[in-house]
């Protein structure tokens, strides 16, 4: 399965602000910036996160994000779910027209790896996957 871009930048996102030192807001171009990816796709991504309630955003002089939520309880199946269309096929979605849906052996096997790829996504919270902390502010200069 490949996750879209904004899932991948929200997880950036998220493992940048999971890994700073600073009590202060993180500047998203200063994020983006870290990754070499657009400002613009980035703020988007923020945007979304702030819905999400994973992120708190700030205006004004000193504003910028961070985390809302401790990244103990950030859970990576959790978000991927969040952000993420897992309507593998059209035979997912419930307007499937495919004659062969009530017999078809090919959805559920799909279904069965979609429920393990998440299984194991569901394993791992953001705290976890920024363990090497110090190795990550390095390559992330943050």
């Amino acid at each position: 399965m490949q996750l879209t871009t904004h899932t991948d930048y929200s997880l950036r996102l998220l493992m940048y602000l999971a890994v700073r030192d600073d009590a202060q807001p993180a500047h998203i171009g200063d994020a983006a910036a870290s990754y070499g990816i657009s400002s613009h796709h980035m703020a988007k991504v923020a945007q979304t996160l702030v819905q999400l309630g994973y992120i708190h955003s700030y205006r004004g002089r000193g504003g910028g994000v961070a985390l809302a939520v401790p990244p103990a309880r950030i859970n990576i199946g959790a978000l991927v779910r969040q952000t993420e269309n897992l309507q593998l096929l059209e035979c997912f979605g419930p307007d499937s027209c495919c004659p062969i849906n009530p017999v078809c052996h090919l959805k559920r096997t799909l279904g069965q790896a979609q429920q393990a790829f998440l299984g194991v996504l569901d394993e791992y919270t953001l705290d976890q996957v920024v363990a090497n902390k110090q190795a990550l502010q390095a390559r992330l200069a943050c």
